[in-house]
Order: C-alpha cells, then sequence, then structure tokens
C-alpha cells in the first residue's frame, strides 16, 4: 500500500479497496496501522490518501521470483546494441545481486545458467560510436522535458540524408530496434524515426507543447502510425499455427483457414528479422507476401546449401 500510494498519490478509500480486492473495512484496518506504525500518512486536498514526500522505504527485501524476474530483465537488456544500454545493465545486475541473500543468489545462479534469451536473436551484438551511445535516454529525457529535436536521418528508401526538426511524442521497442514517434516539421504530420538511422542528434533548447489528445498506445494502433510497415501474410501448417500466433512480432490483422494451411496476416517494420523468423519453421512456414520477403527466405537458403556444399 505504502508503494502504490507513493506512485498514484490521491487514492481513496473506495479505490485502494477495488485495487486489492478487498473490504473498505480492510482497507481502513490498514491505513490505521500504517499511522501507527508511523507512516506519514495524510488526506490531501484532491480528496485521497497521500504519503508525505519525504518519507522513504527501508531498503528494499526481494524474494527469489522477483529477483529472478529483474536478472532475466537485464539480460535481455544485454543483447541490444547500444553499449550504454549493456554496461548499465551490468552495473543494475550487479546491485539486484548485492542484496541477495547467498541462498537466493545461488539459487537464481543455477536456474539463469540454463536460461537463453532468443537464440534466435537476430543480431551479432555490433560496436555503436559515441553518438548513437544513448540516445534512447537523450530522447526521453527530451520527451520529459518537451525539447524539440534536431536530427540528420538517413532514408533507407531514397538512401538519403536528411534534416528533420522534430517534437518528440514517444518511444517504442519493435522487437529488434527502437523508434522515435514524434511531430515532422518537414512533413507538417506525426511519423516514426527508427533511432539506428538517426546520424546526428541535437536536443535544442527550444521547448514545444505536445498535444493534449497525443495517445502514444492509441497512434500505433491506428493506420497513419503504420506507414513505415510492411505487410505481411504467412502460412504455417496446423503444427506451427499455434506457436507462430504466440510469437508473431505484430499484432494479427487476419487469420484464415485454407487448404489445411493457416494464413496469419499482420504489419511490421522490419524486413530481415522477419527474414529470420520465418526461417525458424522451416518447411512449416509458407511466405504468400511481400515478394521481398520470399526473395530474402530463397537468398538465405542459397548461402546456407552453398556453405554446406562447401
Amino acid at each position: 500500500m505504502i508503494l502504490l500510494l507513493q506512485n498514484r498519490p490521491n487514492m481513496s478509500s473506495k479505490d485502494l479497496a477495488e485495487h486489492f480486492e478487498v473490504s473498505r473495512r480492510t482497507i481502513f484496518r490498514d491505513l490505521r496501522a500504517l499511522t501507527d506504525s508511523g507512516v506519514p500518512l495524510t488526506y490531501g486536498d484532491a480528496g485521497g490518501y497521500e504519503i508525505l514526500d519525504s518519507y522513504q522505504l527501508p531498503p528494499l527485501m526481494l524474494t527469489a521470483r522477483q529477483a529472478a524476474t529483474l536478472l532475466v530483465g537485464v539480460s535481455f537488456m544485454r543483447l541490444q546494441s547500444d553499449a550504454s544500454l549493456r554496461t548499465d545493465a551490468d552495473e543494475v545486475g550487479l546491485k539486484i545481486r548485492s542484496v541477495l541473500s547467498p541462498d537466493v543468489k545461488r539459487f537464481i545462479d543455477g536456474m539463469l545458467s540454463q536460461t537463453v534469451l532468443d537464440p534466435y536473436w537476430m543480431r551479432a551484438v555490433q560496436k555503436t560510436d559515441d553518438e548513437a551511445e544513448g540516445m534512447w535516454y537523450r530522447i526521453g529525457e527530451a520527451i520529459s522535458k518537451h525539447k524539440r529535436l534536431l536530427l540528420e536521418y538517413h532514408v533507407a528508401s531514397r538512401d538519403e540524408l536528411t534534416r528533420r526538426q522534430v517534437d518528440p511524442l514517444g518511444l517504442v521497442y519493435y522487437t529488434d530496434h527502437w523508434n522515435l514517434v514524434a511531430f515532422d516539421h518537414l512533413r507538417s504530420d506525426t511519423r516514426n524515426f527508427r533511432l539506428d538511422r538517426i546520424q546526428k542528434l541535437v536536443v535544442l533548447n527550444e521547448t514545444f507543447e505536445a498535444p493534449q489528445d497525443f495517445d502514444l498506445e492509441q497512434y500505433l494502433l491506428e493506420d497513419r502510425g503504420e506507414t513505415n510497415r510492411i505487410k505481411f501474410e504467412i502460412a504455417f501448417t496446423p503444427e506451427a499455427i499455434t506457436r507462430a500466433r504466440r510469437t508473431v512480432p505484430a499484432p494479427i490483422d487476419e487469420e484464415v483457414a485454407h487448404d489445411g494451411w493457416h494464413h496469419l496476416t499482420f504489419r511490421f517494420v522490419n524486413l530481415d528479422y522477419m527474414t529470420s523468423w520465418v526461417l525458424r519453421y522451416g518447411r512449416d512456414a509458407r511466405v504468400i507476401a511481400p515478394v521481398e520477403l520470399r526473395s530474402a527466405v530463397r537468398d538465405n537458403l542459397d548461402a546456407w546449401r552453398q556453405e554446406l556444399a562447401e
């Protein structure tokens, strides 16, 4: 309850009862217990309970499951191409391990030693230059402070370097890369920008007013948020369809059964990743569209055959 009120102040007794799925009587009893134990609990002007900002909880005690969850997340961040993310992940991992008991630490080490995160991850972790490292953090900071950005952005379809002044609205992670969602003053529209295609980033002193009605999740669900996405149609055997539904890297637009195959239609931004993803299914998958994906899969298979022949 302390953690909840520190993060979501001004919750009423009704709000708290609904959150914890208990009666209001139980909430009043627990609130009284908190007050008796010295927690500076107040009733705010907005009509709900809150805890004074100066109050700090004792150091967190993690269960084995909570610690394992955090360390798996840290391991995931070590897969990123951004070296600053990998460095920060290592430091966070050390801090988490420092508060664990020896027994919990041994248990988690044994479990994680037998845990592999996505062996098909389509990357060889590459070094990034100083400009690219930590770019996600600089952009996130600009979003929170409503700072305008100046980008030198590579447009892959035209192989052209462009200069864009944008108002950053949100960051999105698409399976294998980061995207910036921003209002593009050059196009007078909200657009997606891949962070790995930003050649130079300057945070301007100029501020902007974010649209009050802008909702990042809603934007991503709308068609106008699909401008950089490719439409895919892939057919799977009955043996593979369950796994495909579970691992497809985007919401499924349509699923149709035809001639013993299950056809999935969806949109995604990265053709290279889709090539790797489809190859995992071998003969259990057929690429219907786009043509570029069929060609990429065929080229990879031809390269593998050539390597085997050699």
